[in-house]
C-alpha cells in the first residue's frame, strides 16, 4: 500500500472514530457501498478525489487536512507558483495538483489535473459527486462526458456542469492533456 494513501485512509477513519460513527453510516450518508468505503478507509483501494471532497464536507474539514494532515493557515490570499500545489494521485486516470491546499474556509477546490493518454478501447473513467464543476482545458484534447452526452474540448475550451451526474474525462490523440478543474 502507498505510504500516502495509507496516511490519507487513517485520517479518514480517525475523523470517523472521533465522531463515534459506524462504517455503514458514513458509507450511507456518503452514497457509497459499504465494501467501497472499507475498502477506502483501509487504504486497499484508490481514493476519488471527489471522495475526499464528500469526507472532507461530511466532518467540516478542509480537504487539504485529510490530504496533508496539516491545517491550511492563509485568510487573505494563498499563491501556488509554477508546479507547486500538493500533488494527489488518487486515480490512475488522473494526476491531481491542488491549487489552494493552503487557503482556509475555501469555497471551492481548485486543481490542475492531467490526462495520460489510454487506448480508445478504454471507457471514459466515470465519477460522481455533490456540486458543480469547471473545467478549463489548457494542453491536448478532451473527450468529457457528462450524464452519457460526449462533449470534445480542446485548449481554450471550457465545460461547466452539475457534478452530481456522471462525468469524466479522457485525454484523446495519443497525448497527455492538462485542465484546471474548480469543484464547488
Amino acid at each position: 500500500m502507498n505510504d500516502q494513501i495509507r496516511q490519507i485512509a487513517d485520517r479518514i477513519r480517525g475523523l470517523r472514530d472521533i465522531a463515534q460513527l459506524s462504517v455503514e453510516t458514513c458509507s450511507q450518508d456518503l452514497g457509497i457501498p459499504v465494501e467501497t468505503y472499507r475498502r477506502y478507509e483501509s487504504g486497499e483501494a484508490d481514493i476519488p478525489a471527489s471522495f475526499l471532497y464528500q469526507v472532507a464536507g461530511k466532518f467540516h474539514v478542509e480537504m487539504s487536512s485529510l490530504l496533508t494532515g496539516e491545517e491550511p493557515r492563509l485568510h487573505v490570499y494563498a499563491v501556488t507558483r509554477a508546479g507547486g500545489g500538493v500533488k494527489v494521485e488518487r486515480r490512475r486516470d488522473y494526476g491531481y495538483q491542488s491549487l489552494a491546499f493552503n487557503f482556509v474556509d475555501k469555497k471551492m477546490q481548485p486543481f490542475l489535473i492531467t490526462i495520460e493518454p489510454r487506448p480508445d478501447s478504454e471507457p471514459v473513467p466515470m465519477n460522481a459527486h455533490p456540486g458543480q464543476e469547471f473545467n478549463y482545458i489548457l494542453e491536448g484534447n478532451v473527450m468529457a462526458v457528462v450524464d452519457n452526452h460526449e462533449v470534445l474540448l480542446s485548449p481554450g475550451d471550457s465545460i461547466y456542469f452539475d457534478s452530481r451526474h456522471g462525468h469524466g474525462m479522457k485525454a484523446i490523440g495519443g497525448k497527455p492533456a492538462r485542465f484546471v478543474a474548480v469543484i464547488l
